[in-house]
């Protein structure tokens, strides 16, 4: 496909052209000229847009669809087409579907589903056999069908040997090992962040500690047997500390935060509104500046939305028996972009790509065009009508967001809103 972006803001450190305004043109999905202006003498399509920016393409690590099993809550065909008016160029996928995603043949279909798509889908396999924490799952047999990373979404491993087993045995062929921060004999039947809110709602708490003591187990085991571990979605100020310390013992580890834990704090379920019921659970307002902090110095790798679309019937119930979950790919620059600089936003969307074995294309002549595009300076009210998903489960409804994406530029195709 060849297009011509004309007056575009490059946003991009790795690119000789960062912080200029320049047009650039693309040639069968390759960057053949950046420049002050180019003629398009070819009649080339053009994309001409209000204060365009142009990034690499972003990245998400955890993101859930539904399919295969639960398709009404999303599919694989309109979850990557939510990600690519989304602004993200690749996501990686989660085995929370039923079947869970935890064979070759499992991998296969997932890489199949989706190959020809705009968004590249990365697989993430299920780390123990249906998720269960029993036996490991087929793990070199997913990395060999594409699996970038290993992870029982949501669930923690309670068995310490099982997870010295995975990271020795993953450590063989350069696996990536995922756990769930989570002690459940500590986390209990808790719903939302133990503190005076939950004591005041009379809703069950699951503590800090819960958290913060798997991570420290997680952890020395991960000294013990030199794996490679990365720590989804972390909440705590405590959490911050323990993975810092561990850094600096040249461990290997990596950690994200979900957006909207940067954002919101346990007393947003006041209303007992169940968009808000998320796991990790929403904590202190303490919690965000350390988390905010961790991002600013490198502690905390990389952000994602934590996209994680439920049906109706799973949230609109009382509140102890609705599913965990919000959906964020919609909301996540805007968030982010309202927290941090832009430079810092876009910095944190491109981040995580080397943990997970993502080429970082530089926005650079001769590379392929791997592009987000976006408007930076919109403010506006994140409404229902904004949301592109199946499943409208989100907690930034009515939230006032900065910035706009435009869309995609990947795999040689434009998608564009």
């Amino acid at each position: 496909m060849n297009v011509l972006v004309k007056s575009a803001i490059i946003v991009d450190p790795k690119s000789d052209f960062h912080n200029q305004t320049v047009d650039i043109l693309i040639e069968k999905g390759l960057i053949s000229q950046i420049s002050k202006h180019i003629q398009n003498p070819k009649n080339y399509k053009e994309i001409t847009l209000d204060n365009l920016h142009v990034s690499q393409g972003w990245f998400d690590s955890s993101v859930s669809f539904g399919e295969p099993g639960y398709e009404e809550r999303e599919t694989i065909e309109n979850g990557l087409k939510t990600a690519a008016l989304s602004g993200f160029t690749s996501v990686a996928v989660n085995a929370n579907t039923n079947p869970v995603i935890d064979s070759y043949a499992d991998i296969a279909f997932l890489k199949s589903k989706s190959a020809k798509n705009a968004v590249q889908l990365l697989p993430i396999g299920a780390l123990t056999k249906d998720s269960a924490g029993v036996d490991l799952a087929e793990l070199f047999d997913m990395t060999s069908a594409g699996a970038v990373a290993f992870y029982d979404y949501q669930k923690p491993i309670t068995n310490p040997n099982l997870m010295k087993v995975a990271l020795q045995y993953a450590s063989n062929f350069g696996g990536l090992v995922c756990s769930f921060p989570q002690e459940s004999k500590i986390s209990g039947l808790g719903v939302m962040n133990e503190n005076v809110t939950s004591t005041s709602l009379g809703l069950k708490g699951n503590p800090a500690l819960a958290e913060e003591l798997q991570i420290a187990r997680d952890l020395f085991i991960l000294e013990y047997t030199e794996g490679k571990l990365h720590i989804p979605t972390i909440s705590t100020a405590k959490s911050v500390e323990l993975i810092r310390a561990a850094k600096l013992k040249k461990l290997d580890v990596t950690c994200s935060v979900a957006i909207h834990n940067l954002v919101f704090t346990d007393e947003n379920l006041t209303t007992f509104d169940t968009n808000f019921k998320v796991l990790p659970p929403l904590r202190t307002q303490s919690d965000i500046e350390a988390l905010i902090e961790g991002l600013k110095d490198g502690t905390i790798d990389m952000v994602t939305s934590d996209h994680n679309p439920i049906d109706i019937e799973h949230k609109k119930i009382e509140f102890d028996y609705a599913k965990y979950g919000t959906i964020g790919l919609e909301s996540a620059f805007g968030a982010l972009n309202s927290i941090f600089t832009i430079k810092k936003t876009i910095e944190l969307l491109t981040k995580g790509k080397e943990r997970f074995n993502i080429e970082n294309t530089s926005v650079s002549i001769g590379n392929e065009a791997n592009l987000t595009l976006f408007n930076p300076n919109d403010t506006s009210t994140f409404s229902s009508e904004n949301i592109l998903s199946t499943s409208k489960n989100s907690m930034f409804l009515d939230r006032e967001l900065k910035g706009t994406v435009y869309g995609i530029f990947s795999n040689n195709q434009l998608i564009l809103k």
